[in-house]
């Protein structure tokens, strides 16, 4: 990773998992990390311990719960306030086959957490991102989002729930907005490069919990034997996130993952999604939709005007 001395960045998750090691290593090379926390008591406790490695860390938590997108709004408007650039956005936090629940503002959580309020933080962000030069996003997916397919008919999974299927429906979302997303600002002219990631198969707190979700403590152990087995750790899960936020040779609308044992382990390297996230027309579709559902409308004609 290059030196990040006076670069800003924001990861969505950052008191755990990937969004941890993230976090560390931005710091370690410099950069003036914003935790996006959706409690900051945790967010303070990782701060603290990631300060205790990085004695020079700049971090600074600040509260984003995706789950309630007056929260988003919220963040949006405190980081907007504190900061004029944001050189990487990491859309990194989600959850992972749970019981059906819904958001604050009545979505089904998973698509609601982990496409929806990203799409929605990204959207109020969009102005001090462009406004910075060379800014990326990063979009955090999944390898489920290849099983994954967009039921416009049934978004919120209210006739039928399956919690794998709303898990992959949501990662293909993010494979789908972070493609779309780098077609847009390039027909807005916009200096701004839209890359999505996926870990592999990495040993983080994430598998863990849907696996105590799904079998109580009976399925967590079995998820934590599966990790022990199968992952790669979670330090080496956040190679992909950070080759896409800092690596020189990223063009935007690329999608990274392992380069290994069946794209689940090994060094970061670009590599193709599933048929259906190329697909344009349902981009297009689920962006409308998007925007519909969050009520955050992404300005670009507005922003060339300003320009």
């Amino acid at each position: 990773m290059p030196s990040l001395d006076g670069k800003t960045v924001v990861v969505t998750g950052a008191n755990s998992g990937i969004g941890y090691e993230g976090t560390r290593a931005f710091a370690a090379k410099g950069a003036t990390v914003v935790m996006a926390c959706r409690s900051t008591e945790r967010g303070e406790r990782a701060a603290s311990e990631i300060s205790a490695q990085v004695p020079d860390a700049d971090l600074d938590v600040m509260e984003c719960d995706l789950a309630d997108l007056s929260s988003v709004e919220s963040f949006a408007g405190a980081f907007t306030s504190d900061y004029d650039e944001l050189h990487v956005l990491c859309n990194n936090a989600g959850v992972m086959a749970l019981p059906r629940g819904e958001t604050a503002d009545g979505f089904e959580q998973q698509f609601g957490i982990n496409h929806l309020g990203h799409f929605a933080l990204t959207g109020h962000l969009l102005e001090t991102l462009a406004a910075t030069d060379g800014a990326r996003v990063v979009t955090q997916s999944s390898g489920a989002h290849e099983q994954g397919e967009i039921d416009f008919d049934d978004l919120q999974s209210e006739r039928s729930y399956g919690k794998w299927a709303a898990y992959s429906q949501s990662k293909l979302a993010n494979v789908l907005f972070g493609y779309e997303l780098d077609r847009r600002t390039d027909e807005a002219d916009l200096d701004l490069t839209s890359v999505v990631c996926h870990p592999g198969y990495a040993d983080t707190d994430l598998q863990r919990r849907a696996g105590e979700a799904g079998g109580g403590a009976i399925g967590a152990v079995v998820m934590e034997v599966a990790n022990a087995v199968l992952a790669q750790s979670q330090e080496k899960g956040t190679l992909p996130m950070l080759y896409a936020a800092t690596h020189d040779g990223i063009t935007g609308g690329e999608y990274v993952g392992p380069g290994g044992l069946m794209n689940m382990r090994g060094p970061p390297a670009v590599q193709d999604s599933s048929d259906r996230s190329y697909n344009r027309s349902t981009a297009s579709r689920l962006w409308d939709v998007s925007e519909e559902l969050t009520g955050v409308e992404y300005a670009f004609e507005e922003r060339v005007t300003a320009d």
